[in-house]
């Protein structure tokens, strides 16, 4: 239903522009930018107080990138320049039209540009426009953060998928109920949606000059850009970026406070857990040793086989996995298979299967220990028994039952110390998150009865 209500959306917009349009058509002349470039000179203080008040004219335009991810460009352009382009303009030209024949509608233009039996069904229209693109906002919170964690900025998160068809379709419970609180928060605090407007303004402008950042920094790294075209590219861009940045600043105390505030917290939750991991992993290897070394003490020792296969997902094949460790210490055992199954997250959404794993039987193809490195784009699903499946076909694979294998699990218990490499305010942050993750089986899409939990407890 979206899609109906959402071309109604642009199209009331655009009609009730160019009705005002057509009764004043000198307003066309507006879409010079001589009247910028004159207003700029004649009164630069002014101008520039006012391109704080405009900014939320070009709000929106950063979605654009991020809806192209889902849908692609050509049905991005389409919608932009054959609907929502035109709508939009028409309708602000209508708006500057009707001030100038009427100044005092200057109070709420957007809605007397409308005769008064329509100015209610455009407040409905309206409000449902907005719950719409709040449905974007939404789903975009979802995917930032999946992406998030995928690159190890965040903890697991609980993702459920709501399509079979539809890998971007997903659900994140955790997200959705910070969303919200936040938004609970925000209304009780600010009360007005021109307060709103602040905080939003400063969120935009700061958003635009960080992905003008990040884009010079992959077109020097990657593309190998020349200085004098990156000069040239950040100048054009970066220098009206900041101008408008700079002065959405005055309306920090008017609400752009909260938008500083949410982007301090979450940079210090997203480095906090990145430092956390760290630390984790170097604690974990001093404990785990070498994997080579315990094979080589499961050959001195004659550990006894059993019937079976044992899966071991784990960070790497250089060190030995907690669980397997732990599985041969306490039952003086071990399966007639182990498959140690490392999974690592690539900075493109996907990866082909026939790409993605790589197979090794650690030297030895005869003591039934194999190790599985399977590579995810960071929108694939991080599902080892399907990594499991595509990769038995391969000959060293040979005699393992996909249906018939035991998956053991390492859960980490953290416990704070006072050793260095971050504060304890940042520490106990960290085991906080930490112990509200999602689990770490069914991130990984193990099934519940052929999983086993074994516990281990590492320092931070």
């Amino acid at each position: 239903m979206f899609g109906p209500i959402m071309l109604l959306w642009f199209a009331s917009l655009g009609v009730a522009g160019a009705s005002e349009v057509i009764r004043h058509p000198g307003v066309l002349a507006g879409l010079s930018p001589t009247y910028a470039v004159m207003f700029f000179v004649d009164h630069p203080v002014i101008a520039f107080i006012a391109m704080g008040a405009v900014v939320l004219a070009i709000t929106g335009a950063e979605a654009l990138y991020a809806d192209m991810g889902h849908f692609g460009r050509a049905p991005i352009r389409r919608a932009w320049f054959l609907i929502v382009f035109p709508a939009l303009t028409l309708n602000y030209l209508g708006q500057g039209a009707l001030i100038l024949r009427a100044p005092a509608s200057r109070e709420s233009p957007f809605f007397l540009l409308l005769p008064d039996w329509a100015q209610l069904p455009m407040v409905v229209l309206a409000t449902v426009a907005t719950v719409i693109a709040s449905q974007s906002v939404i789903s975009g919170a979802f995917s930032v953060s999946r992406e998030a964690m995928r690159l190890g900025f965040l903890p697991r998160l609980s993702i459920r998928q709501t399509s079979r068809h539809q890998y971007g379709q997903i659900y994140a419970p955790g997200v959705n109920w910070a969303l919200f609180v936040a938004v609970l928060v925000v209304v009780f605090a600010f009360g007005s949606s021109t307060n709103l407007a602040a905080a939003y303004g400063v969120a935009v402008t700061g958003t635009f000059l960080i992905t003008t950042s990040l884009f010079l920094v992959v077109a020097r790294v990657l593309w190998h850009w020349s200085v004098w075209r990156l000069v040239l590219f950040g100048v054009v861009f970066g220098s009206l970026e900041l101008t408008f940045f700079t002065a959405n600043l005055a309306k920090v105390t008017h609400g752009g406070w909260l938008t500083l505030l949410i982007a301090l917290v979450l940079f210090t939750i997203l480095l906090t857990w990145r430092r956390g991991a760290k630390l984790v992993t170097a604690r974990r290897i001093e404990r785990e040793g070498p994997l080579r070394d315990f094979i080589d003490g499961l050959h001195a020792a004659n550990t006894p086989r059993v019937a079976g296969t044992a899966v071991f997902p784990h960070p790497n094949k250089d060190t030995t996995p907690l669980a397997l460790r732990a599985n041969v210490a306490h039952n003086h055992i071990r399966h007639e298979k182990i498959v140690i199954v490392t999974g690592s997250t690539a900075n493109v959404p996907h990866i082909p299967w026939d790409q993605r794993l790589t197979i090794d039987d650690l030297g030895d193809p005869n003591d039934g220990i194999i190790h599985i490195s399977a590579v995810f784009g960071f929108q694939d699903p991080t599902d080892f028994p399907e990594v499991l499946r595509r990769a038995v076909p391969h000959p060293i694979d040979e005699g393992i039952n996909c249906e018939q294998v035991s998956y053991f699990v390492s859960r980490i218990t953290l416990r704070c110390t006072r050793s260095p490499g971050m504060a304890i305010w940042r520490k106990r942050l960290f085991i906080a998150l930490a112990h509200n993750a999602a689990s770490h089986a069914e991130f990984l899409h193990l099934p519940e009865d052929l999983t086993i939990v074994l516990s281990a407890e590492v320092p931070v």
